[in-house]
């Protein structure tokens, strides 16, 4: 059986130990999205053999029942959100939870059943599940396709929360920061839940409690970027 992480050690410190040990969180210089220069990467397509993912699908089935959430089928937005959610799903079948799994195409099959979407249909409570959140930009399309199926998007979970303000365009088309993040925006704005393994207070905690040298390093970086680019 594979656990998500010791009885006694938090899910998130467990979760953010395990993104480091499996390289699928890195520290450095990278340029985000948003065109920031961040001192830190999660990349969840480096979860990339068999055991790395049935771990990962652990943290998420253990998030989500932890959490609470209700919801009746999984949806995995192309394209990381496609083995995320069938993931997940066997992982909650294995537990004793069984759902309904969806995920849709980036362009319409024009042959065979046809159509974007793939899987169960689309009904009841859907759960979107997916890696980050850095616009919400997935989530809304995600949104847009349930409701046009005649479901109701309820939540949506994601590994890790940056907890970093989003950009938006403004009146005049430059994009600029705004004080809400992502996943803020999706609970404020769209009305949605939001379930997450981790977040960045998280991987501070994880590496003010490691020693000092190259990681304290790591930390400071981290910290400065939190400041400057953070929300509450």
């Amino acid at each position: 059986m594979v656990m998500a992480g010791a009885a006694d050690e938090p899910l998130a410190q467990a979760f953010v130990k395990f993104c480091v040990e499996a390289g699928a969180l890195k520290f450095g210089e990278f340029k985000t999205k948003a065109g920031r220069l961040s001192p830190y990467f999660f990349n969840a397509g480096l979860f990339d053999d068999g055991a790395k993912l049935g771990r990962l699908a652990a943290f998420y089935a253990r998030a989500l029942l932890d959490s609470g959430i209700a919801f009746d089928m999984i949806f995995g937005p192309a394209y990381k959100g496609i083995p995320l959610g069938a993931a997940v799903a066997i992982e909650l079948a294995r537990l004793g939870r069984n759902v309904p799994f969806a995920y849709n195409r980036k362009e319409a099959k024009d042959h065979g059943e046809g159509g974007t979407l793939v899987g169960a249909p689309l009904q009841g409570r859907v759960l979107i599940v997916d890696d980050v959140m850095s616009a919400g930009t997935a989530a809304r399309e995600s949104i847009a396709l349930i409701r046009a199926a005649g479901a109701t998007p309820s939540a949506v979970a994601i590994a890790l929360d940056r907890q970093e303000k989003a950009t938006e365009p403004g009146p005049d088309g430059v994009v600029r920061d705004v004080d809400h993040s992502a996943v803020q925006y999706v609970q404020r704005q769209l009305g949605l839940q939001v379930c997450s393994i981790a977040k960045l207070d998280d991987l501070l905690q994880y590496l003010s409690a490691q020693a000092g040298g190259e990681v304290a390093a790591h930390r400071d970086r981290v910290l400065a970027y939190r400041a400057r680019y953070g929300v509450n």
